[in-house]
């Protein structure tokens, strides 16, 4: 099986009420793969299924090629999570974080030490393993928690909301941290409110193929407890249109896709009252609205 995720007809509900609605899809191994969806959508519900912490109403989830259900102890060895709230212990130090993880996954000396530097060091943390983690900023927190959900070695990372808060050069550092882990072939999937953040690391990198040349990653947008579509940024932005015209109404916007560029400049120069209309190229936010007939909150 070459899936490293699989969703097959998917439901959760609480109290008669389906949050999670027929849901199906698959990653594949060294694949990177942006779900997005506004407040209420289902990703995090979906996120909690695939990572063990809530069980699905109806379907099959299989992470590695394991049942979620009856092999939920072999999916906790396979992946590892970074959660949006930041769930390092401040009273310890680094290397004291990084040390009680590793106990816990029962990592056995001197390898776990190994571990411990190797991660640290990936991170760009090694020179702070003795600091205490409240002495540390958001971004360097951030950076632990990773090394943390790297060190008993997972095939898949998830991902959610990892940049939150954080200011333009540090997401930016830990985009690079982040690509060069799929670089490696680590499957990630990440859930974010940040368009720029999946045009960036789902737009140029994503599966190993021959000859280590690499597919871009996917994208799925949720809404209303559905997956409403998949494909890659450019698959996306050639089904919804890659030339946009946007027009001033009062005090809204109006957005028109066209399948091109060109064809957008064309119907703009076509019309007499140019006033308050522009062209330029679609986005993936763009789109998103355009699907979702909401921005993300």
């Amino acid at each position: 099986m070459n899936a490293a995720i699989s969703l097959e007809n998917v439901y959760k509900t609480y109290n008669n009420r389906s949050v999670v609605k027929d849901l199906s899809f698959t990653i594949e191994k060294g694949e990177i793969f942006g779900l997005l969806g506004p407040n209420g959508a289902g990703k995090s519900t979906t996120i909690r299924m695939l990572t063990t912490l809530t069980k699905p109403s109806q379907g099959q989830i299989e992470i590695s090629g394991y049942d979620v259900l009856r092999d939920s102890m072999l999916v906790k060895q396979s992946i590892g999570v970074v959660l949006q709230s930041l769930s390092v212990d401040g009273d310890l130090s680094v290397w004291e974080n990084m040390e009680f993880q590793g106990r816990l996954h029962h990592i056995p000396n001197p390898k776990r030490q190994r571990l411990i530097n190797q991660w640290l060091e990936y991170v760009e943390l090694g020179s702070r393993r003795n600091d205490l983690v409240k002495t540390l900023s958001g971004g360097m927190k951030r950076r632990l928690q990773i090394a943390r959900a790297l060190l008993h070695q997972p095939q898949i990372l998830f991902l959610d909301e990892p940049t939150v808060g954080l200011d333009p050069q540090t997401r930016r550092r830990l985009w690079e941290i982040i690509q060069g882990l799929n670089q490696q072939g680590m499957t990630i999937l990440l859930t974010t409110h940040y368009m720029d953040e999946v045009e960036y690391l789902c737009g140029a990198f994503g599966v190993r193929t021959a000859g280590d040349n690499r597919k871009p990653g996917r994208i799925g947008i949720m809404d209303s407890g559905k997956l409403i579509t998949l494909g890659t940024l450019q698959e996306l932005r050639s089904e919804s249109g890659e030339g946009l015209l946007v027009k001033q109404v009062g005090e809204h916007w109006e957005y028109l896709f066209f399948p091109t560029l060109r064809e957008a400049s064309n119907y703009l120069n076509q019309q007499e009252d140019k006033t308050g209309m522009m062209v330029r190229p679609s986005n993936l936010e763009d789109i998103f609205v355009e699907l979702t007939g909401r921005q993300l909150d």
